[in-house]
Parts: structure tokens; C-alpha cells; sequence
């Protein structure tokens, strides 16, 4: 029984169980992906025309960004309580937006949507620290992959929301906003005691690897399902009892991932060393200093070799390193050398806000992101309105396809980023700059009205756009460390309402709504006098052709500023990762 009891006790804090609760938390927290799907009924509910609603879209993109608050309170809340104030705010949030949209509210003003839908998805934030920061401390050494694949749950939540809506076959198409109120609620109070870092940087195993092969085994899996049963509902009429069993099978692949820690934790005979330390308080503290001092001297070795170390061999560069090296730990151990701590941190130390904020590579990366992301964003904001100019009914199918390949396009950069600096010791940015090219060639296909645009412009945008996500992040905690992690990502999502603000609230809906005015018009010359409806819409490629030509000439401007990062980091990286290589 006492063994039991402690296996238990070792699957509570076992690494793993936190990064599968993340994923689940992360799988309907993307809850701002789902606009698209909302933002129709809110318009014809209401009576909004394109400006408002880029409008609410904007604040709903504030709301997904603005994350100081969770990012400073991760430094001294528990992460429990930052998920329940999350919660908090995202139940209150949409609860009142689908008050006022199904008029059990009188009617009330504009401000007071925007608002509603910016403290409703600003929970996000909260639900996104949580599992990242909780997740990147346990996995220090594997960040790319585990940024990946959370942020590819969020992006994916959109398409498992909205299959899990039509199981309910609700006629109201209001209620996928009372369910974005409280499924996320009952997941997240289900799971926010078990997410939090359990010292998972000494739980290192050989069989992470396979590990790793398998959840990203389990997401293709995932990512496949999904597409095969957007497929079947778009051409085949299935019965609402078939519809019940494939989301029901849906949630099992979900869920899959637990079979890691559980065989981990109940199937695994002798601990690694690594896991004995976690358990030993006198080891860890040991372990500690030991780790501080080692970086201590390695700092130290930055700035005492000369400069011309770096342009010898290879070989010649790492023995003279390692000869200083050796030199300075002797001299340590002497007391001979004090070590000096320059005023303000190197690249890959560990950088609070404000020092970060004085970095010429720091900021090169967030306006790289306003341009891509706010491109990016701004697409998956207007693709209800995109498919319905297009003559495309039911646009729940679009948003979901987005999402899909916007969680392949995470797994994918998380993944493809780590192999660049993991093999080949080269600053992760790169396969920003190249997805970037993506992102800027998708947009131009739209604009230049070519066969099957808006399945391209799905596929390509998000692909890109969640590609920009698993990368940036583990990119920042490389080159600024992860002391102040929360604070460093939560200030970079604000790139996303900055670009969002600018491409939809102004470009996107000021031309919109001027084709609509132009074809509204036009109807009125031939037909008569129209309804006031029909002034409000747009129809053909004409409406969002010019906006996407002018966020691709801006995504080509985001792939040379990222171009820019990575000739700057290039040291920094063969610093951190060279030796891997070598």
C-alpha cells in the first residue's frame, strides 16, 4: 500500500502529467480563434455594420494580448490562483456578451460588447501563462517542442469548440457563445491544482524522446480526425447520432497523451538519478550552486577570452575556451577571482522587462510579430465576413480548417525550429523569416483572385501564423532568459492587437465597407430602394483583395527584419547550442 501511495505521490509531480494537463487546459483556452464563427450573429443580432465589428474584434484581440498582469502575478501567485482568476474572467466575460446578444439584457451600447469581450478573452491570457510558464520550467532544455505543441492546442481549440457545438445541435447559434463561457470554466477548474513546475528539469529520462515522438504522434493524429470530419460534414448529410460518436472519439485522442506519465510513473521499475535528486531537499540545494557557479564562471569565460578566439577553427576555438575554462575554475576555487557581473545581462542570461526592452533584438522580433501576426490575426478576424462575400453559407467549416492547420503550423515551428539549433547550432528566427515567406505568398494569392483562394489563404495563413507563435517564444526565453518568461511573452502578444488595430480596425474594414457602400449603390440604380441590410454587406474577392496585397507587401517587411535578428544572434546561438553540434 505504501508503495502505491508513493507512486502516486511521484504521478502528481511527475513533469509529464503537468505538460498533458496543459495540453488539455490550452485545447479550449484559444477561445479568441472562435470570433470568426461568432462575430456573424453578433452583427445580424445587432445590427453592426463591419466597422463595429472590427471593433469588438480589436478588443477581443486586446483582450487575447494584453497580459502584463498575468505574466508579473506568476511571480508571486501560485499558478492555481492565476488560472482561476482566468477562469473567473472569461465565464464573466462571455457570459454577459451572450446575455446582451440573446437580448436577456436590455439593449446596451457598443463600448460595453467591447468591453465584455475584453475581460472575457483577456482570461486567456492567464490560462496561456499558466500552462507556458509552468511547462518551460519543467522542460528547460526542450522549449521549442513544448511551446509548440501548447500553443498548437490553443490554436486548435477552435475547431474542437466548434465540434463539440454541433453535438449540442443547438438551432440558437448564440449558444456557441454561452458554451465559449463554460466549457473552458469547467475544464480549467478541473485540472488547475495539477498544473505548476515540479523541479521537471531534473526528471530528464532517455525515454523523453519517444515520449515526444509519441504526443506528436497523437497531434497528426488529431490534426488528421479533424480535417476528415470537416470533411464528411461538408459533403456527406450525417445524423446527429454519428455526429455524437465522432466527437465522443474526438475527446479519447484528446486525451491520449495521459498513457506518458501513467507508464512513466506505474509501469517504470528503478528511478533515474535525476528524479532520486528531485526527491532529496539537501541534493537539490547542492545541485543548485553548483549550477549557479558553473554559470557563474561561464560568463566569466565570455568576457575574459580575447577576441580572436572567435575567428580560429572550430577545434582551436573550443580547446582555448576550455583551457580558460579550466584556468578560471582553478582560480575560483583558490579564491583568486572574484567574479565580476557585467551591469546589465548578456544575450541567453536572464533579462527582466525593462532590460529587455532596451534591445535592439527585442524589439527587431515584436515588430517583425505586428507585421506578420496583426497580417495573420486580421485574416482569421474577418473569415467569416471573407467566406461569406465569397457566397460561402456556412463558414463554422473555414474557421475550424484555420484552426487545424494553425495548430499544425505550431507543432510544426516548434518542432522544425528545434531541429535548426539542435543540429545545426542556427538562430531559431530563421524559420520565423520562412514562414513569414508563407504567410506573404498565401495573402498575395488572395489578392491576385486565383482558383481556390480562400482555401489557400486558410491553409497558408494559418499554417504561418501559428508557426510565429511555438517560435517566438522559445526564441525569447533563448536569447532573454526565463526569469521574468511571463512578462518577456505576455508584452510580445500585444504585437497582435498593435498590427490587428492598424490592418482590420482601420485597413480591412475602412475598404470593406466602402465596396459595400460602392455595390449598395450600384443595387439601388438597377433595383430601387434596398433594404438596410443589404448596404451593410459585400460580395466577390473585391472586398478583401487590396487589404491582403498590402498585409503581403507588409509580411515581406517582417521576413527582412527577421532576417536582420538572425544575422545578430548568430554568436549567441553558437554560444548555447554549438557544443551540441561540435
Amino acid at each position: 500500500m505504501a508503495q502505491i501511495k508513493e507512486r502516486f505521490r511521484a504521478f502528481f509531480r511527475n513533469r509529464w502529467l503537468v505538460f498533458v494537463a496543459s495540453m488539455w487546459v490550452q485545447s479550449c483556452s484559444g477561445i479568441g480563434y472562435l470570433f470568426g464563427s461568432i462575430s456573424p450573429v453578433i452583427k445580424s443580432t445587432m445590427g453592426y455594420n463591419q466597422r463595429q465589428i472590427a471593433m469588438l474584434g480589436v478588443a477581443k484581440d486586446l483582450g487575447d494580448s494584453i497580459g502584463f498582469i498575468a505574466g508579473s502575478l506568476c511571480e508571486v501567485l501560485p499558478i492555481w490562483a492565476i488560472l482561476c482568476i482566468g477562469v473567473v474572467q472569461n465565464f464573466v466575460g462571455y457570459g454577459l456578451v451572450w446575455l446582451i446578444v440573446t437580448q436577456k439584457l436590455p439593449a446596451l451600447p457598443l463600448w460595453v460588447l467591447c468591453i465584455s469581450i475584453f475581460v472575457g478573452t483577456n482570461g486567456e491570457t492567464y490560462f496561456n501563462t499558466g500552462a507556458l510558464v509552468s511547462c518551460v520550467q519543467n522542460f528547460p532544455k526542450s522549449r521549442g517542442p513544448i511551446v509548440g505543441i501548447l500553443k498548437g492546442f490553443a490554436g486548435l481549440s477552435g475547431a474542437i469548440l466548434t465540434q463539440i457545438y454541433t453535438m449540442i445541435n443547438s438551432s440558437n447559434q448564440a449558444t456557441l457563445i454561452l458554451m465559449i463561457a463554460v466549457w473552458p470554466t469547467l475544464v480549467i477548474l478541473s485540472l488547475m491544482f495539477v498544473i505548476r513546475p515540479v523541479g521537471g528539469h531534473r526528471q530528464v529520462r532517455p525515454s523523453d524522446n519517444s515520449s515526444f515522438m509519441f504526443t506528436y504522434s497523437v497531434c497528426l493524429i488529431l490534426a488528421a480526425y479533424l480535417l476528415a470530419i470537416l470533411f464528411l460534414e461538408d459533403f456527406v448529410d450525417l445524423s446527429q447520432t454519428i455526429i455524437t460518436t465522432l466527437v465522443v472519439l474526438l475527446i479519447i485522442v484528446i486525451l491520449l497523451p495521459i498513457i506518458v506519465p501513467v507508464i512513466l510513473v506505474f509501469f517504470s521499475e528503478r528511478r533515474t538519478p535525476e528524479e532520486t535528486l528531485l526527491l532529496d531537499p539537501s541534493r537539490q540545494e547542492s545541485s543548485k550552486s553548483e549550477k549557479e557557479e558553473s554559470e557563474v564562471i561561464f560568463s566569466e569565460v565570455e568576457d575574459e577570452k580575447p577576441a580572436e578566439v572567435e575567428s580560429l577553427p572550430a577545434l582551436e576555438r573550443q580547446k582555448r575556451i576550455a583551457h580558460l575554462q579550466a584556468k578560471l575554475f582553478q582560480a575560483a576555487a583558490e579564491g583568486a577571482v572574484r567574479v565580476k557581473r557585467k551591469k546589465g545581462p548578456r544575450r541567453g542570461e536572464d533579462f527582466t522587462l525593462l532590460q529587455a526592452l532596451v534591445k535592439a533584438d527585442f524589439w527587431l522580433i515584436f515588430f517583425s510579430l505586428v507585421l506578420a501576426s496583426g497580417s495573420g490575426v486580421t485574416v482569421i478576424d474577418n473569415l467569416g465576413q471573407i467566406c461569406q462575400s465569397l457566397g460561402y453559407s456556412d463558414t463554422h467549416i473555414f474557421v475550424s480548417m484555420i484552426s487545424i492547420w494553425n495548430f499544425l503550423g505550431r507543432v510544426g515551428g516548434g518542432y522544425f525550429s528545434e531541429v535548426i539549433i539542435r543540429n545545426y547550432a542556427y538562430p531559431r528566427p530563421v524559420l520565423m523569416a520562412l514562414v513569414q515567406v508563407i504567410m506573404a505568398f498565401g495573402l498575395f494569392y488572395y489578392a491576385m483572385g486565383w482558383p481556390g483562394a480562400i482555401y489557400v489563404v486558410t491553409v497558408l495563413i494559418g499554417l504561418g501564423y501559428g508557426a510565429n507563435w511555438a517560435i517566438v517564444p522559445a526564441a525569447v526565453s533563448e536569447l532573454f532568459g526565463l526569469k521574468s518568461f511571463g512578462a518577456l511573452y505576455n508584452f510580445l502578444t500585444l504585437a497582435s492587437p498593435a498590427g490587428s488595430l492598424i490592418f482590420s480596425g482601420v485597413i480591412a474594414s475602412g475598404i470593406y465597407d466602402y465596396e459595400a457602400e460602392k455595390q449598395a449603390s450600384l443595387k439601388q440604380q438597377i433595383l430601387g430602394p434596398l433594404m438596410d441590410d443589404d448596404s451593410l454587406s459585400c460580395d466577390g474577392i473585391i472586398c478583401y483583395s487590396l487589404t491582403c496585397a498590402i498585409m503581403s507587401g507588409l509580411c515581406v517587411i517582417a521576413v527582412v527584419l527577421s532576417m536582420i535578428v538572425v544575422y545578430r544572434t548568430k554568436s549567441v546561438y553558437a554560444q548555447l547550442y554549438g557544443k551540441l553540434h561540435a
